[in-house]
């Protein structure tokens, strides 16, 4: 996992081989995102279920450490607020709305949450606004704030990161790597000064690496200045999934979603954002008899504490890489971020939204 480098850069593997065509679909869905500049349309009259205000419990909490205690009540329970959708991800509280907004990658769609509303289709596209391809995942996935509260979207069809105009309408933020698509973006974090770092696995594609619309020969993590410049910071992981900053910007984290090697990493930030070296931070490996899921979208509290999915749910680590606990759901669990007044984790859990209230608040809620 070695350091970073400025785009434009010239990588050594696609110096040996240069891709010269590419499918007339790609081409044509380039030519239709140009031209429509990425529109899309917000639900004006949005699928709504009944609100309740009584939800049921549902998994249980796996008490590995003492130090647990002071970031989860002894009587701490998840609840089930929503269930049906194919795959629940990207989580994110929006404070000026009171609502969380999340992606059902395979269903194309961003679903909005409210205590007071229930549940409604908030953005359909969400992540692929063309017609003429096939993707195995074609949705939005990771979802984030800017620092004014405009949603950003990893959009995995349309293979690149986006901010959404309040015409329902997409702001291209980072698309190309010299002139070749990126992957198909997966989560995102933004740094207390605006700039972004994202994921870029090939999760969209049938066939994943081996896809024909796959344009770059790697998968990357990368930053995405103020500025607009895109710099590669590695291309070492081989499945990079989630990412998070610690709560001083100082380290790095990314999630790798590979079944061979289910690790979280993390990389020093350098003063200019770019990071050094990469290491191991923990290994879930251990934890895969028996359970399901593997690392994939992660959070970190005010305290430096990483909030994991994982085998059996939601791992919490320590600052130090130790497991404290295990949110257990029992199913395969996309992602998590905290909501209300910074003390309540939602969870996507495959097909099911889920909370639990915590005594410790997400990292940056003293910025809101």
């Amino acid at each position: 996992m070695k350091a970073s480098r400025p785009i434009p850069f010239a990588l050594g593997c696609l110096a040996a081989v240069l891709i010269e065509t590419q499918t007339a679909e790609a081409a044509d869905s380039r030519a239709q995102a140009s031209a429509r500049g990425g529109a899309t349309r917000i639900q004006s009259q949005p699928r709504r279920s009944t609100p309740s205000k009584s939800y049921p419990t549902f998994g249980s909490v796996d008490r590995r450490a003492p130090e647990l205690d002071a970031l989860l009540a002894p009587d701490a329970r998840m609840e089930k607020l929503a269930d049906g959708f194919t795959w629940s991800e990207g989580p994110v509280w929006r404070s000026a709305s009171s609502d969380l907004l999340f992606s059902d990658v395979p269903k194309n769609r961003i679903h909005r949450w409210s205590e007071s509303d229930g549940l409604s289709v908030f953005l359909e596209p969400s992540g692929y606004t063309g017609h003429s391809l096939k993707f195995r995942e074609p949705g939005s996935n990771g979802l984030a704030t800017d620092r004014a509260g405009n949603l950003l979207v990893c959009q995995h069809g349309d293979r690149r990161v986006s901010r959404l105009r309040p015409d329902g309408s997409f702001e291209p933020l980072a698309e190309f790597v010299n002139g070749r698509r990126l992957n198909s973006p997966n989560d995102l974090c933004v740094a207390a000064n605006g700039d972004i770092y994202f994921t870029d696995p090939p999760y969209a594609h049938e066939g994943l690496d081996a896809s024909p619309l796959k344009e770059l020969l790697f998968n990357g993590v990368y930053l995405r200045r103020r500025n607009g410049e895109l710099v590669l910071l590695t291309d070492r992981i081989p499945f990079p999934n989630g990412i998070a900053l610690s709560p001083d910007g100082k380290t790095l984290y990314v999630n790798q979603s590979d079944p061979r090697s289910p690790v979280i990493s993390s990389f020093p930030v350098r003063p200019d954002g770019t990071v050094g070296d990469g290491s191991t931070f923990f290994d879930a490996s251990a934890l895969l008899p028996g359970r399901k899921g593997l690392p994939d979208g992660l959070k970190v509290d005010e305290r430096g504490n990483l909030w994991s999915s994982g085998p059996g749910g939601i791992l919490v680590i320590s600052p130090a890489g130790k497991l404290l606990g295990i949110l257990d759901t029992g199913v395969p669990t996309a992602n998590c971020n905290w909501g209300d007044d910074g003390r309540t984790l939602y969870i996507t859990a495959d097909t099911q939204l889920l909370r639990i209230r915590t005594l410790v608040r997400g990292a940056g809620w003293d910025r809101r």
